[in-house]
């Protein structure tokens, strides 16, 4: 189950595993420097990968990598609901590796220790459904659908249960506005379009393509004179907005984990306009509120960051031209703020 925020379990263990090559230091120079706004976790919860969505009942739905050793192992995938994004009901462990797991239920060995870990999940509500998707450490990407059409499910797979879609980490689901879902991964470079009922690929894979040469990350700068992706390297994203789609990954820019995002008037590209999105908020997702509001989740996977691995919340806007900008109002900005304040 999840750990408790702040804390990594540091007991006996059965054997040792790999130390990661990063700290866990939070200095807050982001915030310091005006960067990012002072925003409060929205629970006092272990969560990366913060991911939420807007579910058929009008409630926030969110879940994210969970567990004390969240590269190694955990039990599976768990869920959380909010009416108002404030207040969070834990749903459970929605889908079990051991219960329900297929191929994912299969440990696998690296450096010497064995590893199992749902790394990233996603929940949509597309297709008139609520869908799951999720990579597994070390094996590849699934999609699960509700057999109950309920968000706490049960959750059976999609495609089959007796392999992965394909190698790869970081699954994400867009639906156009004309019903069709897509599925794309890791840095963005490819995507799929599904079958209505997300059982199976509707056509082949096609490569993104990329209008421009501007350059984010400096050390880029030589893929981008070539037109490659330089969005990032992993948590790829998919939104649309006044006609305009947003791609996004996940990108190290100047020490901050940051989503970097590129704009088309079409699907498959090219993007252009690259950008920082909310500094420090890579992982997770931008999405729209009932009220017409968005926000990017966020949960501190740098050293400039002011808390680490907590779920957050940070209020965004677009400028003239249609870059992602912080917003100047920041309801999860420190002091906690009343729940009227949302409303």
């Amino acid at each position: 189950m999840s750990g408790l925020a702040g804390v990594r379990y540091r007991g006996e263990r059965p054997m040792d595993y790999p130390t990661l090559p990063w700290g866990e230091a939070a200095t807050g120079s982001a915030v310091d420097k005006g960067l990012l706004p002072s925003i409060h976790p929205l629970m006092e919860l272990h969560l990366r990968d913060t991911q939420i969505c807007i579910g058929g009942d009008g409630a926030y739905y969110m879940t994210g990598s969970t567990g004390d050793n969240i590269w190694a192992f955990n039990d599976g995938i768990e869920l959380w609901r909010s009416t108002d994004l404030v207040d969070w009901t834990y749903l459970g462990l929605v889908w079990s590796l051991d219960r329900e797991g297929g191929w994912a239920r299969e440990w696998r060995m690296r450096r010497g220790v064995p590893f199992r870990a749902i790394w990233a999940p996603e929940v949509h509500y597309v297709a008139g459904n609520y869908f799951l998707c999720f990579s597994v450490s070390r094996a590849g990407l699934g999609i699960l659908r509700s057999t109950t059409g309920r968000p706490e499910g049960p959750y059976e797979y999609a495609f089959s249960p007796e392999a992965h879609l394909r190698r790869g980490i970081d699954a994400t689901l867009f639906q156009d506005d004309d019903g069709a879902v897509y599925l794309t991964y890791g840095s963005g470079d490819e995507i799929v379009r599904l079958k209505d009922d997300l059982s199976g690929y509707a056509e082949d894979w096609k490569r993104i393509s990329f209008a421009d040469t501007q350059c984010v990350v400096a050390r880029d700068r030589a893929r981008c004179l070539k037109g490659e992706n330089t969005l990032g390297y992993e948590g790829a994203t998919l939104f649309r907005k006044d006609g305009l789609y947003y791609l996004g990954a996940v990108g190290n820019v100047e020490g901050r984990y940051s989503f970097v995002f590129a704009v088309s008037e079409n699907l498959h590209g090219p993007y252009r306009m690259k950008h920082e999105a909310a500094p420090c908020a890579g992982g997770g997702n931008v999405f729209k509120d009932r009220e017409g509001r968005w926000w990017s989740t966020f949960f501190g996977n740098d050293e400039q960051s002011h808390f680490r691995e907590k779920p957050g919340l940070i209020r965004v806007d677009f400028d003239a031209e249609g870059r992602i900008v912080v917003a100047e109002d920041q309801p999860f900005a420190k002091p906690l703020p009343p729940l009227e304040s949302l409303s």
